[in-house]
């Protein structure tokens, strides 16, 4: 059965043949109605086993423990099912969105097959692993055949950058701050579609969580699954090489001006101060933004609910050493195995308004939460959190 869904899948994307692939990210473990739960207990019965190590996405239900989630009794019922057929399937319970935090990070050129749109970007772009975005039940299929169709970001040649983005005329403190990168993220999904672009002028400005930001913002903004950032990435030792030392079919410089708009797009609220809950971690927040959490609470207490998205393999340390619990203790709300953009976990209080510093959030929440959105840094977060209302620094972007 997962051999035939392989194979028409194939068939439709015009794939000459199947490849082996070395690992798979299943985002179709998140809950979305009951056919998606029946069907992975069908593969169940039928005594399905994954083929290759395949780690899990979100779920809609936290059993590493959270805050309250208010699905109702059937779909909570049904959630739960649907979790537990990927797990006696043999995958990795990580439910997390970010697997390359929890150690699963595959080889430069491997061929693999992960769903979730940022993972995937990730995968592409960071690692220099080599996969398209799979959707539900087409990850599974792939993982469980432990082979996927050859077409698209597997083949070389479909990875050269055919858009250059210099990004170098900004000042550098800018191109060195994280509130920077959810906002270039924006505008990259916008200008490149589903296009592969390298980015240049990044060089010594960024890390592994900046880039996280990036793309998760780009591939929630527009289709794409590669970026290349020139002297950074693994294919990208120089623009010239990301290119294939072909021209770009365009060359855009990014002004303050395009900036400005792509930032102003990442905020519906419009002028107020009302913030209701503060939520960041999309993609799951690691470790070293937990610690910048901490240093900029400085011990004081929340005014306003502070949800803290990340994945076990985060609270797992921080719950040793008692950082959970002090956290937690001023107002932190740890969301765990899930999201709040995926699951019905803050409260529903009209006309509410979400800050956040995650590009990822800013696009979804609106339409999944019902809330209107305020973006900021991380440091506005915590300072509008601490306060109960909106709270501007004076920012790098003048």
């Amino acid at each position: 059965m997962a051999l035939r869904i392989v194979a028409e899948a194939a068939r439709l994307m015009g794939a000459p043949r199947l490849i082996p692939v070395a690992s798979a990210h299943i985002d179709g473990a998140l809950y979305h109605g009951d056919s998606g739960t029946l069907f992975a207990e069908r593969l169940v019965a039928g005594r399905a086993r994954v083929a290759v190590r395949a780690t899990l996405n979100v779920g809609a239900l936290a059993p590493a423990g959270c805050a309250a989630i208010r699905l109702p009794a059937h779909e909570r019922d049904m959630a739960g099912r649907m979790m537990r057929a990927y797990e006696a399937m043999g995958c990795e319970p990580s439910w997390t969105c970010a697997p390359y935090q929890a150690g699963h990070r595959p080889a430069v050129g491997t061929d693999v097959a992960w769903g979730e749109s940022n993972a995937v970007i990730f995968c592409n772009s960071v690692l220099g692993a080599r996969t398209n975005r799979y959707g539900d039940f087409l990850d599974i299929a792939c993982a469980i055949a432990g082979c996927a169709p050859d077409y698209g970001l597997h083949r070389p040649e479909n990875r050269a950058a055919s858009l250059l983005i210099d990004v170098s005329g900004l000042s550098r403190s800018l191109r060195s701050s994280d509130v920077f990168y959810p906002v270039l993220g924006t505008y990259l999904g916008r200008a490149a579609g589903s296009a592969v672009a390298v980015i240049e002028g990044l060089q010594g400005c960024t890390n592994e969580d900046r880039l996280k930001a990036l793309g998760a913002a780009a591939a929630s903004a527009g289709g794409v699954g590669l970026f290349h950032v020139a002297g950074v990435t693994p294919e990208a030792p120089d623009a010239a090489t990301a290119l294939r030392h072909v021209p770009p079919r365009e060359r855009l410089v990014l002004t303050p001006q395009e900036l400005q708009a792509a930032l102003a797009r990442l905020s519906t609220a419009g002028a107020t101060e009302r913030i209701d809950a503060v939520a960041i971690g999309s993609p799951h927040l690691s470790l070293a933004e937990i610690a910048e959490v901490e240093r900029l609470l400085a011990g004081r207490k929340l005014a306003t609910p502070l949800y803290a998205n990340t994945g076990r393999h985060v609270v797992g340390p921080l719950a040793a050493n008692g950082r959970r619990a002090a956290l937690e203790a001023a107002g932190v709300v740890f969301v765990v195995d899930t999201c709040v953009v995926v699951t019905p976990i803050l409260p529903e209080i009209e006309g509410a308004v979400l800050m956040t510093n995650s590009g990822k959030f800013a696009h979804y929440a609106p339409g999944n939460t019902g809330y209107a959105v305020t973006y900021g840094s991380l440091s506005e977060c915590v300072e509008s959190a601490v306060a109960g209302r909106l709270v501007r620094e004076a920012l790098i972007w003048n």
